[in-house]
């Protein structure tokens, strides 16, 4: 089992509350991530889990048992740091045997829990090496080992591949991916990088000053963001938002006005709301990936004043008038007309995102067994 709760869990340094009453389910057998801007609060709570860092307030559950009062050792779980706190005079084996031999465990189970990590982990050929001598890969490799052979109920990964470069991180990605489905094991991962978080997780955590902005599968928070910040951290480049201004509500979704256009925006709003939405300031959402060349349904004019090539997409900003900030846009191949001093962008409705004045969602309709079979194009591969 590694079925884990979370309980209204609260965290204060002095006076400043780090995390606010986080109350979360995570299921047996599940690849949970934690994702968020520095400061969010993401690893102050699985260092909490991990019995690290006491709580302030709230309950730890794992397996139907509080171990807020447990030490990390007696917890059930095994931690992967961001360092990979391996002991330079040791060998690979050595490295991985060395909670067993805390533990006291007789020397055959330390072979055979050993051999079988490094199996699982390709590391056979690298057992009598020291760390020194491995590629940054093949050391984190070598923590997870040493996390595997203690047979946690949980698994923690605290941003375990911010330290390698860009093609490490993918295949130490793929690499875990993998792991989780041959072990089977509750593994909870905190990182900054939402292309690790949405390629590697069943569920994310999106957290937002201490308290969580949505929970949900990656192509939900992808296409049904419910607030402006998760709309605007997850996918890369960032969703443009727009101000735009309410019209009218109708059946048929929100009536807004852009840059003295009218759109129809296809959204559901409580007939009790309506009426007072007409003429409040909203936020108009378009990912940049939904944006295309030429006339359509809703059209902007822009003069781009950056153009990224990058062989697969070519991505560019235009400036928006006043503060609204750059407008991003991503097409397909190498395209040349973006050179042009402005261009001709258009968009459809159904692919737009409406937010209320506080920032929070209007529902969209969007068919999600269908979005299931599709993959995000806009989530493209990042080296930080």
């Amino acid at each position: 089992m590694g079925q884990l709760s979370l309980n209204q869990i609260t965290k204060i340094f002095g006076t400043f509350e780090v995390v606010r009453n986080v109350s979360l389910d995570v299921h047996d057998g599940e690849f949970m991530v934690f994702v968020g801007p520095s400061g969010c609060g993401k690893s102050t709570l699985l260092r909490m889990i991990a019995g690290l860092e006491d709580t302030s307030g709230g309950d730890i559950v794992i397996d139907g048992k509080r171990v807020n009062d447990l030490a990390p050792v007696k917890r059930g779980i095994a931690m992967v740091f961001q360092s990979y706190a391996l002991y330079p005079h040791m060998s690979v084996y050595e490295n991985i045997a060395f909670p067993l031999r805390v533990e006291g465990a007789p020397e055959a189970e330390i072979r055979r829990k050993v051999d079988e990590a490094a199996r699982i982990l390709h590391l056979e050929t690298r057992m009598d090496q020291r760390p020194g001598n491995l590629s940054g890969g093949q050391r984190q490799r070598v923590a997870i080992g040493r996390a595997i052979v203690r047979e946690p109920e949980i698994f923690l990964f605290d941003e375990p591949l911010s330290n390698l470069d860009a093609a490490l991180r993918t295949d130490m990605r793929i690499e875990l991916t993998r792991l989780h489905k041959q072990l089977g094991a509750t593994m909870i991962y905190v990182t900054h990088d939402q292309v690790e978080a949405m390629t590697m997780a069943d569920r994310i955590v999106v957290l937002n000053g201490g308290v969580i902005a949505q929970v949900g599968a990656p192509l939900e928070l992808y296409h049904k963001p419910q607030n402006l910040f998760v709309a605007g951290f997850i996918g890369n480049p960032r969703m443009n938002f727009l101000p735009v201004i309410c019209d009218a509500v109708t059946d048929a979704g929100v009536t807004v006005t852009y840059d003295g256009k009218s759109l129809t925006i296809p959204v559901s709003v409580p007939s009790d709301q309506g009426p007072a939405l007409k003429g409040t300031q909203m936020t108009l959402g378009i990912r940049p990936e939904h944006v295309v060349l030429g006339a359509g349904e809703a059209q902007l004019t822009v003069a781009p004043s950056v153009v990224e090539y990058l062989g697969q997409h070519t991505i560019g900003y235009a400036p928006l008038a006043g503060d609204a900030g750059n407008f991003c846009f991503v097409l397909s191949g190498t395209q040349a007309a973006v050179e042009a001093p402005t261009v001709d962008l258009s968009f459809s409705t159904a692919d737009c995102h409406l937010f209320d004045a506080n920032g929070q969602a209007f529902e969209r309709h969007v068919d999600m067994a269908a979005m299931r079979m599709q993959k995000p194009v806009g989530m493209l591969q990042t080296a930080n």
